[in-house]
This record gives structure tokens, sequence and C-alpha cells, in this order.
């Protein structure tokens, strides 16, 4: 490869980031496991997805095997509203040593923001917004964590862009299982699929 070949292919990686890590096999929960929140739903791999039934209040998964990055990363993957009418994708991922979750149709089942900054959850801050999420449609769900930003992205569509300097982050006490790296539903059913993390 010639010398400009070589520079533009390291400014692409650069660009673009590392190389996407899988994080679900689509055969098995592998390194997740189910959180142990009380009253929560079955999890179980079946058909490339991990289906998450309906609990009393949370079912989750949290993530139990090599330490993921805690900045300069990116995680996305893929979830699906199946049964329900609260979110069926509540994120949790760290920001350095803080935690935050994103939350994926909450509140009723169509509220989406960060919880929380500054103590304020996904209901009540800069980032809330309402969307409407259809049953049974796979939606894109993507988030990025670097140095005084947090991103966040549904679909194509741009979902938060916060500048964390001086921000105190964290997360709702429920989800305080889910850490480093989990994802939740409440009174929920859904699938997720996809699930994938790289370094930036």
């Amino acid at each position: 490869m010639s010398p400009r070949g070589l520079l533009l292919l390291l400014a692409l990686q650069s660009a673009s980031g590392g190389a996407w890590k899988i994080l679900f096999d689509g055969k098995t929960l592998g390194n997740w496991k189910s959180t142990n929140f009380g009253g929560e739903g079955a999890v179980r791999a079946e058909n490339g997805t991990l289906v998450l039934e309906m609990g009393m209040n949370l079912t989750g998964i949290t993530w139990a095997g090599e330490d993921l990055p805690r900045m300069d990363y990116e995680i996305r993957l893929q979830a699906m509203k199946l049964d329900g009418n609260d979110f069926f994708c509540g994120l949790t991922f760290p920001v350095g040593e803080a935690p935050c979750t994103l939350i994926v149709g909450g509140w009723g089942g169509a509220t989406v923001g960060l919880s929380s900054l500054d103590g304020r959850d996904a209901s009540e801050n800069e980032t809330t917004r309402t969307m409407s999420f259809d049953r049974n449609r796979w939606y894109r769900v993507r988030v990025r964590v670097t140095r005084g930003k947090i991103e966040a992205w549904i679909d194509d569509g741009k979902v938060a862009d916060v500048d964390t300097s001086g921000r105190r982050i964290s997360i709702r006490p429920e989800v305080e299982l889910s850490r480093p790296f989990g994802i939740a539903t409440w009174l929920t059913r859904a699938a997720l699929r996809g699930i994938e993390l790289r370094r930036l």
C-alpha cells in the first residue's frame, strides 16, 4: 500500500472508530445474565433474539463478561416492543465512573430521554421528548460516550446531545443492578438483537 493510501486508511479508521465487538451471538445469553431485580420475567435467547418477558416491574440483562470501556465508545442494538405500555429499552451504560440510562418508551410508552442529569430523570430534563413506538417493529438504538459528551440516536434521529462538563450524571436506584452495562424493561415484553460495542 502506498503511503498516501495508508494515511487515508488510518484517517478512515480514526473517523469511524474501532471494529464492532459482538456482545450477543444470537444463540445464548453468553456473558449476559438475567438481572435479579425481584419479580422479573424470564429471559431467553430465541430465534436470534434475546426475549425479555414481562415481569412484575423490571426485567433485564446485565453484562457479566470482560471489562468494557467506560469512555470513548459506542454501543448499539436493536429493540422491539412485543407487549406492554412502558419502556422496552432502558440501556444503562457508563460515563467514566458514573452510570447513565437511555430510556426508550417510558412513562406510559412514549417518553425518551437520559436518566439522570443533575438529579432529573428522563421525564424532566433537556433530553426529554415524546415519540410513538409501534409493537413488533425493530428500532435501532445507539449511544456514543466521549469526553464531555453523551449522544444518542433512535433509528436515524438524534435524541440526545449533552455536554456533560460540570454535570452530575446518575441513574435511578431501581436500575442500580444494571451497572455497568445493562438493558431493562418496565412492565413490558421486548426483544433485543444486534448488541455491539466499539471503542472510538
